[in-house]
């Protein structure tokens, strides 16, 4: 029997956090011993919020919903690997909202077993209720001046809100 602590990454954008992003969080900490969760800098997808503003709201999160436990927020740039590496993570979990998303995640995961193969990824698929949840869509409602208060919790509401409608 292997007794080798399981230490997974949840990694992603979060720009901003969502409730389904804590879906696939929660249901994160089934199958790991300690969760990282991994906010990458976005070099490539020009976040609105700083890391450290993501930083921020990913533990609203943790607070609100109480699972502080065994889980760390933190920043990454680079390779996903090196930093798994660096964390001696051996799973990086990745969730799924569609079957378009399977398609991209799936190289990713080829490419990243191919750069680390002792690192194994795991998909969690969106429950039901959060499948159609993004962040994409949270900040073009949000600038449209819609309610996005069903998608993301109160404080993130607010930083979302303040940033499309600066007065």
């Amino acid at each position: 029997m292997n007794n080798k602590k399981r230490i997974g990454i949840y990694p992603g954008t979060f720009d901003p956090i969502t409730n389904g992003h804590v879906d696939i969080l929660i249901r994160s900490k089934k199958i790991v011993d300690e969760l990282i969760i991994a906010v990458s800098t976005g070099y490539n997808k020009n976040p609105i919020f700083s890391v450290i503003e993501r930083c921020e709201m990913v533990s609203s999160y943790l607070k609100k919903y109480q699972v502080e436990a065994d889980v760390l927020v933190t920043s990454f740039d680079g390779l996903l690997v090196d930093f798994a590496r660096k964390v001696e993570a051996n799973v990086i979990i990745r969730g799924l909202r569609a079957v378009s998303d399977f398609e991209y995640e799936f190289q990713m995961a080829c490419m990243n077993s191919r750069l680390a193969p002792q690192i194994e990824t795991v998909f969690l698929p969106a429950s039901e209720k959060n499948q159609f949840i993004s962040s994409r869509l949270v900040k073009e409602i949000a600038s449209l001046n819609g309610d996005v208060s069903a998608f993301v919790i109160s404080e993130v509401e607010q930083k979302v809100n303040k940033y499309y409608h600066k007065k």
